[in-house]
C-alpha cells in the first residue's frame, strides 16, 4: 500500500505542477488554486509514505519520476522540446531510480 501511495503521491505533484503552468504565474487564479490543493494532496501522501519507505528511496522515486513526467507533459502538452542531452538525462533519471530499487540494498 505504500507503494501505491507513493505512486499516487507523484501522480497529483506532476498533475499541480502541470496545473501551475496552466495558471500563467498565477494570473489564473483558478489554475493556481488547484495546483495548491494537488500539491498538498501530494505531500500529505508522501508524509504518510515515509512512515514505513526510506526517505532516501521515496524522494528519489519521487524527484525522478516526477521530473520525467513533467518533461514528457512538457513535450507532449506544451510543445516544448528537448535536444537529445535532455532525452540521455532524462533516462539517467529513470535508470537510476531503477538502479536504486532494484539492485541496492539501501532500502532494506
Amino acid at each position: 500500500m505504500p507503494w501505491l501511495m507513493l505512486f499516487l503521491a507523484i501522480a497529483l505533484e506532476v498533475l499541480g505542477t502541470t496545473a501551475l503552468k496552466m495558471s500563467e504565474g498565477f494570473t489564473r487564479i483558478g489554475w493556481g488554486l488547484t495546483s495548491m490543493v494537488l500539491w498538498a494532496a501530494a505531500l500529505f501522501l508522501l508524509s504518510l509514505v515515509l512512515k514505513t519507505i526510506p526517505v532516501g528511496i521515496a524522494y528519489a522515486i519521487w524527484a525522478g519520476f516526477g521530473v520525467a513526467l513533467v518533461a514528457f507533459i512538457g513535450v507532449v502538452a506544451f510543445g516544448q522540446r528537448l535536444d537529445w542531452a535532455g532525452w540521455m538525462g532524462m533516462a539517467m533519471i529513470v535508470g537510476g531510480v531503477i538502479l536504486l530499487n532494484v539492485v541496492s540494498r539501501s532500502g532494506s
